[in-house]
């Protein structure tokens, strides 16, 4: 009997051990780890991030990191660090702006072979640069541009991660209605305005300028951060004398001193027009550089 009783204990054990062995285990999908649940977006400079951050709005699982430092500015001779390089690493996509703007872009490719490339100025028609400079990448100053640039970012994040096509989709339609909005209220404000040319401080206003019908008629500096020789300088006091100019526009991010040196030979008044290449770090931040640029357009101008 206590035989019996044993062998049948013994063989239900073996058999519970055998049903627990037959049993699907979960698995994750294909290329799926705990570690890359999140989609991580990188973008270039500021505002490619403030465009991607409202088109990937509440979006879950999808995380979207600045590259480079909130004050950088433009990215015209940016060296990339080690730690950009690493940022880039734990990307599965990476936004730019295009046009030349990122020159590091053959290094990144070289590197980061599978990472996904969304070029936000794709299709966009652009300006020529000064003499032998290729095309000029400031597209995002222009607000109509701008509008293009987070649609392209939208479509091509739908396409890339298609399960949140919809939620990009619908993102999209909501920040270009606000840029819509925007773009109206500075044609209200600027059309109508006298004084048509204005000289600028460097070659960031070409796409504003077009879209608003002004006339650029110098750059202090075409490089920026390069002082203008004394004979540049000269020749750009000359202009304004001639043409009777009563604004100058300097921007934030860079030093005004050749700005304030033409101020003062000609009586010009000096502005700061932003090209909103830096700026607060939040979803409404380009809506808030463009407003205030209206409001000193229509002080400068009229």
């Amino acid at each position: 009997m206590r035989k019996n009783v044993l062998l049948i204990t013994i063989l239900a054990i073996v058999f519970t051990v055998f049903l627990s062995g037959c049993q699907v285990q979960p698995t994750m999908a294909p290329g799926k780890t705990e570690a890359n649940k999140t989609l991580n977006i990188v973008t270039s400079f500021y505002p490619m991030y403030i465009a991607t951050i409202n088109v990937a709005n509440n979006i879950p699982g999808v995380k979207v990191i600045n590259m480079t430092p909130p004050m950088t500015g433009c990215l015209h001779d940016y060296q990339l660090r080690p730690d950009d390089l690493k940022t880039l690493s734990d990307a599965q996509i990476f936004v730019i702006n295009g046009a030349g703007m990122e020159a590091f872009m053959d290094k990144v490719v070289s590197q980061q072979p599978n990472l996904k490339i969304v070029d936000a100025t794709k299709g966009i028609q652009l300006i020529k640069g000064h003499g032998e400079e290729g095309d000029n990448p400031h597209v995002w100053v222009s607000i109509t541009n701008a509008m293009q640039q987070v649609k392209n970012i939208g479509l091509q994040l739908a396409a890339l991660d298609p399960e949140h096509a919809a939620q990009y989709s619908a993102n999209t339609n909501i920040y270009t209605n606000k840029l819509e909005v925007l773009r109206v209220k500075m044609h209200q404000a600027i059309d109508g305005a006298k004084n048509r040319d204005i000289i600028t401080f460097h070659e960031a206003f070409p796409y504003f300028a077009q879209e608003f019908n002004l006339r650029i008629v110098s750059v202090i500096e075409r490089e920026p951060g390069s002082e203008p020789s004394a004979a540049e300088l000269a020749d750009t006091i000359e202009i304004i004398k001639k043409s009777n100019i009563k604004a100058l526009f300097s921007e934030p991010q860079y030093s005004v001193k050749a700005a304030e040196t033409i101020a003062n030979e000609t009586g010009a008044k000096m502005y700061t027009l932003d090209p909103a290449v830096t700026g607060p770090m939040e979803p409404n931040g380009y809506i808030k550089i463009m407003e205030s640029n209206m409001e000193i357009l229509q002080k400068a101008l009229n």
